[in-house]
């Protein structure tokens, strides 16, 4: 049986610490999903095609280049249940602080009953990554500030022409 991994996110917009955690994600499973939510009581910066091609290019070379097969989804229902639905039993989620994961533990916790089938594997963010948020990340650019430290090239070219226009 084939281990089938979800990495569920908002990816508004891909970061090095999402990519810190699917660095890990990869050596874990036969297959990994990258799950964007899409919720319709959120405006995200990037629209959901945007942002499953950010998590296709910048997720799926290193899937590739670990043996690991890659796909992409959205989802608008609970996390649990897309990983469900995609035949997932693992759920990656990432950690970077004690906030992170005491927030994480309840949603694990809850999961788990909802689900018992499919378990939650937390990733602890390496050293350099733990301070990048998303929300951070869309703050500096759109005042402005270079986020080249936090973000992919790609990213970092693309958070600059949203904000351009």
């Amino acid at each position: 049986m084939p281990r089938i991994a979800i990495y569920p996110g908002s990816f508004d917009p891909v970061t090095n610490g999402h990519l810190d955690v699917v660095r890990h994600a990869v050596t874990l499973c036969d297959k990994l999903i990258a799950a964007v939510g899409v919720h319709s009581g959120k405006k995200p910066l990037f629209s959901t095609e945007e942002r499953l091609k950010m998590t296709r290019d910048i997720f799926g070379p290193v899937a590739a280049r670990a043996g690991c097969a890659f796909d992409c989804t959205t989802y608008d229902n609970l996390t649990v249940t897309a990983a469900q639905q995609t035949g997932a039993t693992i759920m990656i989620r990432g950690l970077r602080d004690g906030t992170d994961l005491d927030y994480e533990m309840q949603l694990a916790g809850m999961n788990e009953t909802m689900a018992p089938d499919v378990h939650t594997v937390f990733i602890p963010a390496s050293a350099p990554v733990r301070p990048i948020t998303a929300t951070l990340v869309r703050q500096i650019a759109g005042m402005g500030g270079d986020v080249s430290a936090f973000v992919p090239a790609e990213i970092a070219a693309a958070l600059k022409a949203k904000f351009a226009g």
